[in-house]
């Protein structure tokens, strides 16, 4: 062999040899490649998925506090109505004895005195032809949650129409007499 015809095949082996080596290169990038788009995809899907559980406890942590003010808003409204019967019954009663004086106090010196104008009760009892339909089936947090809005906006002193036009944007709610009628009594 000639020295030109070693180099020739050295030559040509070192090409081989090189062409080769890229190929297994360029075999082990895409392979890094590919190993780096599921390391990339499995991170995107656990975040995803820690997310999604994170959404899911703050909204059942939400719900629960709505159920539970909610329970507290009924258990309130349940002791306004028991206040409100035994104010009546207190009415009642002070009806009665000024009945059986005659409709007149005593005055200070023995004589009867006018009683003077009574005054029409501030509460009253809803009969129950008057009481509320119950609320459409909605969502039982939604509907706590506006009569809890409602009864805080009344304690607060603002008007039927500003509670109502609260309750319509804030719960999207179109009839809104009944939790107005619960809380304030029947509108004029």
């Amino acid at each position: 062999m000639s020295i030109g015809r070693r180099r020739d095949q050295s030559t040509e082996q070192q090409q081989k040899l090189r062409a080769a080596t890229a190929e297994r290169l360029e075999a082990i990038v895409e392979a890094a490649e590919r190993a780096a788009e599921g390391v990339i995809n499995d991170a995107e899907a656990q975040a995803r998925l820690y997310l999604a559980q994170a959404r899911a406890e703050s909204e059942q942590a939400a719900n629960g506090r709505v159920a539970e003010l909610g329970d507290l808003v009924d258990s309130l409204l349940d002791q306004a109505v028991s206040l409100r019967q035994e104010a009546e019954r207190l009415q009642a009663t002070l009806e009665e004895a000024q009945s059986r004086l005659g409709g007149g106090g005593v005055a200070d010196n023995g004589n009867v005195a006018p009683s003077p104008e009574p005054q029409k009760p501030r509460l009253r009892a809803i009969d129950a032809e008057e009481r509320p339909a119950p609320l459409p089936e909605r969502n039982r947090s939604d509907a706590t949650g506006a009569r809890l809005l409602a009864t805080q906006m009344a304690v607060s002193g603002s008007s039927r129409e500003e509670i109502e036009s609260r309750l319509r944007e804030r719960f999207q709610i179109e009839d809104t007499n009944a939790i107005l009628h619960a809380i304030l009594g029947p509108g004029d």
